[in-house]
């Protein structure tokens, strides 16, 4: 599997991906991602150059946003001080659940954070899927705390406030990386 920048002719895949993410974990009883994602903000993540995709040959079985930016109003000033990279949106296709390919693209994540001398891999999840926080756990990110008060970016009441981080380090994830170099998360 390789690990590419997405592309804008990626939109559609990535709609569908998280309709079937929101599907799945609607099953479940849960309504993370029922609303759905504006296209136009999604394809503006994607020029912005931080929309990865995992590639398995003719099939996408993964995608990742990884950024320099924080959602406003969930980490602190002392926090945000510290450099770090920040994952946002991983899905992986239904098609290839249970394979670890998220576990390997949060290594390689955290690869790719080390090496733009970032110390810290964020994120924040949806405060009542106790699943998802249980699986970030299992992938050795420790709860920071979690945020329930304020709005989130879209306006809406602030449903992905539990927050949790770990070292941004090395990493073996296996995938060929075909992506440019990390942008450095300081000027040093």
């Amino acid at each position: 599997m390789i690990i590419t920048l997405a592309r804008p002719d990626d939109l559609p895949i990535l709609l569908t991906f998280r309709q079937e993410a929101a599907a799945w974990v609607g099953a479940l009883g849960i309504n993370q991602w029922s609303r759905p994602y504006p296209a136009d903000r999604l394809l503006a993540t994607i020029e912005a150059r931080t929309v990865f995709m995992v590639r398995d040959g003719e099939a996408t079985a993964a995608t990742i946003t990884l950024t320099l930016d924080a959602e406003e109003g969930l980490w602190t000033d002392a926090e945000l001080s510290e450099p770090s990279m920040f994952v946002n949106k991983l899905t992986v296709a239904r098609t290839h659940a249970g394979r670890n390919v998220g576990g390997r693209l949060l290594d390689w994540a955290g690869d790719r954070a080390y090496r733009a001398s970032a110390k810290w891999l964020r994120l924040d999840a949806w405060t009542t899927n106790e699943a998802l926080q249980r699986y970030y756990l299992n992938q050795g990110f420790e709860h920071v705390r979690t945020v329930r008060e304020g709005v989130a970016v879209n306006g809406g009441p602030r449903v992905s406030g539990w927050l949790a981080q770990r070292p941004a380090r090395p990493a073996e994830h296996g995938f060929v990386d075909e992506t440019p170099a990390p942008v450095p998360t300081s000027d040093e």
